[in-house]
């Protein structure tokens, strides 16, 4: 995005804004795990659900909306948040680094 179209948002062009917003919030959709480890994927929000497959350490993710469950500690604290991250595929929020400790998506 350009210096000028910025300015031109700021001058009170709503829907440009409301663009700019899902742009943004569509580029910052996709969040790295925690250095270091490889991330197992349940079938649902909590370590008592089965692993459907494991992510290779490095792999980055796409939330597309976040559900409580399962308290887990992990390399960004302690958190009962969970990442759907496909249908029936979960990932403990304290594995993947948002750069907040509550909610950065929809509930599911």
């Amino acid at each position: 995005m350009s210096v000028d179209r910025t300015q031109d948002i700021a001058d009170g062009d709503e829907k440009a804004t409301a663009e700019v917003v899902t742009t943004v919030a569509a580029a910052a959709s996709s969040y790295p795990v925690a250095p270091g480890y490889q991330l197992n994927v349940r079938s649902g929000p909590g370590t008592d659900y089965s692993v459907v497959r494991v992510l290779s350490e490095g792999a980055r993710v796409a939330i597309n909306c976040q559900t409580p469950g399962t308290w887990v500690s992990g390399p960004y604290g302690t958190s009962n948040i969970w990442d759907n991250i496909a249908g029936g595929q979960y990932v403990s929020d304290a594995y993947i680094r948002t750069g907040s400790d509550g909610y950065v998506a929809s509930r599911c």
